[in-house]
């Protein structure tokens, strides 16, 4: 019997269908390979792992606004406990926005990140430790600058505001410099009870147990007289 000869358009149909089915397969398979390595740090960490997903958790963190953002926002993955005094949560975070092309299709983009929070027993000052940008660095020729320390490399790799420069220098002292020159550089929100950390992208497990123990050690560090009821 003859060969068959199958039409391109079709041939490339089916190759797209299979790319699509192994991409999935591939996407399944290293979620499941982030879980359990994520399960496996809480773990050692002696904090509970909860893989499932779980809304509203913007609601939990309501002063901070990039857990606001979009739609069909959601937190997986959660590590959670204590570690010493503090609460915390570490979790991948998920939201989507959506665009439109010039020819009227609406597009939706996916945006995931690592989020780590702790809770202190006692109440923080409002402040922003961030990395230093291209535009802070104009706007401080003008006069607009941040709140500057004795660490000359602190000051050139991180923007740091608050609304009590007092309570700022009290918490950024020495040894918490040095700390954070030590550790991944991303931005820090203090407010309320609640140091809050947001990656730019997922972490790895690495990466998120150093962060989880600067964040322990930053609080630590503040002093006695810091310290609000």
């Amino acid at each position: 019997m003859e060969g068959v000869d199958l039409p391109i358009p079709f041939l490339f149909f089916v190759l797209i269908i299979g790319l699509m089915i192994v991409m999935g397969i591939l996407g399944h398979l290293q979620a499941k390979r982030r879980r359990e390595e994520l399960k496996a740090l809480a773990t050692r960490l002696g904090l509970g792992f909860s893989g499932g997903r779980y809304r509203k958790f913007d609601r939990r963190y309501p002063a901070f606004k990039f857990l606001r953002k979009g739609s069909n926002r959601y937190a997986e993955n959660v590590i959670h406990g204590s570690l010493g005094e503090f609460q915390v949560e570490a979790f991948d975070y998920h939201y989507e926005t959506h665009s439109t092309d010039s020819d009227g299709d609406t597009q939706t983009h996916h945006h995931r990140f690592t989020v780590i929070a702790f809770e202190a027993p006692f109440s923080l000052g409002r402040m922003t430790i961030r990395p230093e940008g291209f535009f802070d660095k104009i706007s401080a020729a003008f006069g607009w600058d941040d709140i500057d320390f004795e660490s000359a490399e602190f000051s050139r790799r991180y923007h740091v505001s608050s609304d009590d420069r007092r309570w700022a220098y009290d918490v950024l002292h020495p040894r918490s410099i040095e700390l954070l020159l030590k550790a991944p550089r991303h931005p820090w929100y203090f407010h309320g009870r609640n140091l809050v950390l947001k990656g730019d992208t997922r972490f790895e497990p690495a990466r998120t147990a150093r962060l989880l123990d600067a964040g322990s050690r930053l609080l630590e560090g503040i002093p006695e007289f810091s310290r609000s009821a």
